[in-house]
């Protein structure tokens, strides 16, 4: 069994420590054996963000493809991650490679794998490449080729992702509005792969867009990390009030989340965001179709596909989950509660740049502001109040105890916020559903050693003291 374990999305690791050069070249083996089980022929797209030696990363990971006798095609440039997706379909390729820990702290790197889809691969697919890693120490399991050889041989080419990109987008959304609608629009991109796509994008029009948290630096100065929430987006929210934008954008690291600050620079929480991207889908787009959803977001889905009689999927966390959902049920939309949200006629593939597009769209098709679409959600569905806090446990004795006491709980009489717990899901974690329709969750991430304990209730003032109990009940 592979000391190399694929979570949430992909492996992800501490840069020096178990993130090495070695580990790399053993994961991209088990890749690459496994995509010569599926038979398919084609290219392999490789790209990375702007982590510390995220290019070297590729750049060793191309060997080893190319080792295997894969033509590769490499990003130039850090290139957000829906890019590198989208990638896949416009070249026709088999998979994608992409060296990125997303919104992970700086001293973190990964390694996410997508289909000939351009989407995540379901667990069983994970579980094959997982097998065919080799053992640490079998360095002649590992077959490479040095790039400057596979550059020359053109079995290795770079390409630029771009145009092809940008030739679907102006399919999926007409951005000419938007630019002549006169938005003052400020972009925090957390540091990240994002940096210039949407000014670009936007420019040419009365439109303004003010870059934060643009330049390259690893650190991620001003947050802990590059993930579209309180606190990290502060700083950009702050920028918001001082220049009085119309709304904030907000990218995080590898670009394939969405983060969105109303005209107060107050931050929306990606719960409601979910919610008004599904509804300027249904009722200004007229779009209809299913929502896939993962059980750790919100429940206005549920109650908007009532409304509109469109059915809604529930899956495990992750797009591992999500994008064979979409694909299966041909959704209009899919997503989850960590700000990553995918569309049909893109890739089944978190996407931040379309993502605050679209929110920008629904701005100007409305001619309202953030606070006010958001209300227009709630008058439908009414008001839904989340929050999540993460307790870090890297102790494996504590985190296999607060397993233990979540697995022996007994529900019975049991109360959250004042709030009677009706039923437990067990899916993925541990899910409280409670008599005021809104939910608990306790469930350890699968991409670092957090244990998150998320709520969604129509309560306002019963969040804090649901969060606090959900924390009792893990005993942490």
């Amino acid at each position: 069994m592979s000391d190399i374990k694929f979570g949430t999305d992909g492996w992800r690791g501490r840069i020096g420590d178990d993130y090495t050069y070695t580990n790399l070249r053993r994961a991209t083996q088990g890749f690459a054996a496994y995509l010569k089980t599926t038979g398919r022929q084609g290219p392999v797209i490789v790209g990375y963000d702007r982590r510390f030696s995220a290019n070297h990363f590729a750049a060793a990971a191309c060997e080893v493809l190319a080792g295997n006798g894969f033509q590769v095609l490499l990003t130039p440039v850090p290139t957000p991650t829906p890019v590198i997706s989208y990638s896949v379909k416009a070249k026709q390729a088999i998979a994608a490679l992409n060296i990125t820990a997303s919104h992970n702290p700086p001293e973190d790197c990964g390694f996410k794998v997508r289909d000939e889809n351009g989407g995540a691969i379901a667990p069983a697919g994970l579980q094959q490449i997982e097998a065919r890693i080799p053992a640490a120490g079998d360095e002649a399991a590992i077959q490479r080729v040095p790039l400057a050889e596979a550059l020359a041989a053109g079995q290795v080419a770079y390409f630029d992702p771009k145009p092809d990109y940008l030739a679907h987008l102006a399919e999926l959304i007409d951005v000419a509005p938007i630019k002549a609608a006169g938005l003052k629009i400020v972009v925090d991109n957390m540091w990240g792969n994002g940096a210039g796509w949407l000014s670009e994008i936007l420019a040419g029009g009365r439109t303004e867009v003010i870059e934060v948290h643009a330049e390259h630096n690893p650190l991620f100065p001003e947050m802990s990390r590059p993930e579209p929430i309180p606190p990290n987006v502060d700083a950009g929210l702050a920028v918001a009030r001082q220049v009085g934008a119309d709304c904030v954008c907000i990218l995080d690291g590898d670009a394939d989340r969405c983060g969105f600050g109303d005209e107060n620079g107050q931050f929306v929480d990606q719960l409601r965001v979910y919610a008004m991207l599904a509804y300027y889908l249904l009722e200004v787009r007229g779009v209809r179709g299913a929502i896939v959803k993962t059980l750790s977001t919100t429940t206005m889905l549920d109650k908007l596909g009532q409304l509109y009689d469109v059915p809604v999927v529930n899956t495990g966390v992750g797009f591992k989950y999500v994008a064979p959902a979409m694909i299966e049920h041909d959704a209009m939309i899919g997503g989850e509660e960590s700000g990553g949200y995918a569309f049909r006629g893109h890739v089944p593939e978190r996407d931040g740049i379309l993502s605050n597009l679209y929110l920008l769209d629904f701005m100007v098709r409305t001619g309202k502001q953030p606070t006010e679409l958001l209300q227009l959600v709630f008058d439908k569905v009414g008001a839904h109040y989340y929050d999540r806090i993460d307790v870090r446990l890297t102790d494996n004795a504590l985190k296999a105890a607060a397993r233990r006491r979540l697995d022996n709980l007994d529900i019975t009489n049991l109360t959250l916020g004042g709030h009677r717990v009706l039923d437990l899901v067990t899916t993925d974690g541990y899910k409280f559903l409670m008599d005021d329709g809104g939910w608990l969750l306790v469930r350890f991430s699968g991409t670092e050693p957090l244990l998150r304990v998320y709520t969604e209730t129509t309560d306002q003032q019963a969040v804090p003291a649901i969060l606090t109990g959900g924390r009792a009940l893990a005993g942490v």
